[in-house]
């Protein structure tokens, strides 16, 4: 499996990074995982491109992890391509349908196929995906394809979310925030750290970052390495990951 990683920012922009969105392949298979804004220019800057992306799953509504959800469906029908499909938690068909009220004269262009999910196991662009419900403002689900990868979507840091991602090779999660920042919704590394501490992940990415992260990279690893000894790194706009 290749993980690119397309946008590892948040809400607020720092100028290096994008809104939330990766995007996995595994043989022929594509799935684009969140489609912040950016997320279009980043996949034609990746080399995978948008015609390639048939499916998107969405962790939550939040604007940060949609705004280019429209976009793509745009660009994928001036392109000739035929469908899209959307999967995501309860409210995904509402958000699609709004969007499509909105911008009404993209309505028919191109098929589009509406999924939502809860937590527990499904089959999603041809991978095997489980679900989780997580701790944050707006429903959010964490996704896990198999050992390979876990993404934890926005959330809190807390023990059950360890669990489930628990012996993933890579395991990317939420770290908005140094640990001076009083947040909610959104782990600090100190309590990133203890969650993760007695857990094995062969290697923990660290995103969504907010610009109170920038020149702070080495103090938010230092908070986290007190309490968990594995291999931890922030997450990079445009790095792709091979997961065995």
């Amino acid at each position: 499996m290749r993980v690119t990683f397309l946008g590892t920012g948040s809400a607020m922009p720092t100028g290096d990074r994008y809104q939330s969105a990766t995007v996995l392949q595994d043989d022929d298979r594509t799935l684009l995982v969140d489609c912040g804004a950016g997320a279009l220019q980043r996949l034609q800057q990746s080399g995978v491109g948008y015609e390639a992306v048939s499916t998107v799953l969405l962790t939550h509504h939040h604007l940060d992890h949609v705004a280019d959800l429209f976009p793509l469906l745009k660009a994928r029908w001036l392109a000739g391509e035929e469908h899209l499909t959307v999967v995501g938690p309860r409210g995904t068909k509402a958000l699609v349908d709004g969007l499509f009220e909105v911008h009404e004269y993209l309505d028919g262009r191109i098929d589009v196929s509406i999924r939502e999910i809860a937590s527990g196991d499904h089959e999603i662009a041809g991978f095997d995906v489980s679900a989780r419900e997580v701790r944050h403002s707006k429903r959010t689900l964490a996704y896990r394809f198999g050992d390979r990868l876990t993404l934890s979507g926005d959330t809190e840091a807390f023990e059950g979310l360890a669990d489930f991602a628990d012996g993933s090779a890579v395991f990317v999660h939420d770290c908005s925030f140094p640990d001076d920042v009083d947040v909610d919704n959104h782990p600090t590394p100190t309590e990133l750290g203890h969650v993760l501490s007695g857990h094995e992940y062969g290697r923990v990415y660290l995103t969504h970052l907010y610009p109170h992260t920038e020149g702070r990279h080495e103090e938010m690893l230092d908070a986290i390495a007190a309490q968990y000894e594995g291999e931890v790194r922030f997450a990079e706009d445009l790095t792709t990951v091979r997961v065995s």
